[in-house]
């Protein structure tokens, strides 16, 4: 046998696998899902993004003829669960839920973080945004974003405010706040945020900004007040709070945080698509609205590239305001 003749044969065989190859994988993402779909997440059983993603995912079930299922893997700053995912095989079963400190804001924190969302995940969907409010305790003496403001500017570093750790979004707002503001306030980190929320129902530190997820029940038993919302416009579920503009605090002034659905990296797009197509249609839901409503979230839907861009954007804007404030968790 000539050597060509023999590479014209092992090129028709490398032809026919090759074929049977792409059949085989157009069948696999045509018959998606053919089994249970799993999506990791940091969050704790029972908190505000775990208990509306449960929602979400039993809308999807029905919708996708497959089980969605919820694994928890909270600590180590979301680590835990990422890298999981990371793990996973790309092959459509598997899906992870981060928030915008995990995609854009802990790579300024850590010198080395065991992921790289680029690199490592493709977008996919996104759940929600929430927006943060101004959380003084109900005897507090500070009755106005303004009073806090002059009670820094009084007696710069003087003046406490707190959140649930280095970095956290209730850290970032109040450093965004004392940049737009100039203001030299005192940061005073806690372990967990039940813990925060009760040091500033008791007066422990004067002020931190927090969601209606975490503050909302001492701001319910009537331990808590909301000064305003550091939002665009009033929030679903408290259009009694105003927001920051309107009681003429900093303007165009923002707090807020969002969470989205990344696949590890390789995923056929075909399949993500078809479980973001799901998770859109169950955002549209009204009852999915209601409870989004009582944790203070706002549906939303973005495609792939817009998540991308945000999440440039959001790098960008978290590296400044890390470096400003001099914050680092190693």
């Amino acid at each position: 046998m000539s050597y060509a003749s023999g590479f014209r044969r092992t090129f028709a065989s490398l032809a026919v696998l090759a074929a049977v190859a792409t059949t085989s994988t157009s069948f696999a993402q045509s018959d998606y899902p053919n089994k249970s779909i799993r999506i990791i997440t940091p969050f704790s059983a029972g908190a505000g993004p775990d208990s509306v993603l449960r929602v979400v995912a039993e809308k999807m079930t029905k919708t996708l003829g497959q089980t969605v299922i919820i694994d928890n893997k909270p600590g180590g700053n979301g680590f835990i669960a990422i890298q999981a995912a990371k793990a996973a095989a790309p092959d459509g079963y598997t899906f992870v839920q981060m928030d915008d400190a995990h995609m854009s804001l802990l790579p300024h924190l850590y010198k080395k973080i065991p992921y790289d969302v680029n690199k490592d995940f493709d977008p996919v969907g996104t759940f929600f945004r929430t927006y943060f409010f101004v959380v003084t305790g109900t005897n507090s003496p500070l009755k106005s974003v303004n009073e806090i403001i002059s009670a820094a500017k009084a007696k710069p570093g003087e003046l406490t405010y707190g959140s649930w750790g280095v970095g956290s979004p209730a850290h970032i707002g109040a450093a965004m706040m004392e940049s737009v503001a100039n203001l030299q306030m005192s940061h005073v980190p806690y372990k967990e945020t039940p813990s925060l929320f009760q040091a500033v129902a008791t007066g422990d530190v004067a002020w931190a900004f927090g969601t209606a997820g975490s503050a909302g029940p001492l701001y319910r038993g009537g331990k808590l007040k909301f000064l305003a919302v550091a939002a665009p416009k009033r929030v679903a579920g408290y259009l009694d709070v105003p927001t920051m503009a309107e009681v003429g605090g900093p303007a165009n002034f923002e707090v807020k945080a969002w969470v989205a659905l990344q696949a590890p990296k390789g995923t056929p797009a075909a399949m993500s698509a078809k479980v973001a197509d799901a998770l859109a249609k169950a955002l549209g839901e009204a009852d999915v609205k209601e409870k989004f409503t009582t944790f203070g979230f706002e549906p939303f839907v973005s495609q792939p590239a817009e998540m991308t861009k945000q999440i440039e954007a959001d790098y960008k804007r978290y590296g400044e305001i890390a470096k400003r404030a001099k914050m680092a968790l190693d």
